[in-house]
């Protein structure tokens, strides 16, 4: 029964990803990034699947960096997303986290990024489940 179990957890893709904000440099108000995926036409937060033996926390830091090209600091975990894509179950672990600096280039896996306020990013994001986690974003920030 164990092996089941281990194998069973060893099927789910482990993945993590970032809510990515900053304030606005024109009037200091909330933004928040989405990217836009070529190879599934799709608008998403940063995210990616793990390398093998990858730390959640460091992994979500270098999906954002190589999808944004911007550092970030990493804040309060949002909630865990659970769902199929391609038929495999797949959980992502999302944080709240601050862009600091970088600047994005557009590449191959991300082509477009916008900044963009909550209510908008929610509007374009492609799949609700990922809606939610503006909503989380927003209620963790105005309790800082």
């Amino acid at each position: 029964m164990r092996a089941l179990v281990t194998h069973a957890k060893e099927s789910i893709v482990q993945a993590a990803g970032c809510v990515l904000w900053r304030r606005s440099p024109v009037d200091g108000e909330l933004e928040v990034c989405l990217i836009h995926r070529p190879k599934y036409d799709d608008w998403s937060h940063p995210k990616g699947k793990l390398k093998r033996g990858e730390d959640p926390r460091a992994g979500a830091l270098r999906e954002v960096a190589e999808e944004t090209g911007c550092d970030a600091d990493l804040g309060a975990e949002l909630p865990t997303l659970r769902y199929l894509a391609n038929g495999r179950p797949k959980q992502v672990r999302y944080w709240a986290a601050e862009a600091v600096a970088g600047r994005f280039t557009p590449n191959d896996e991300v082509d477009r990024l916008l900044w963009l306020p909550p209510a908008a990013a929610r509007g374009r994001l492609t799949q609700p489940r990922d809606r939610d986690l503006v909503d989380e974003l927003v209620r963790r920030l105005e309790l800082a």
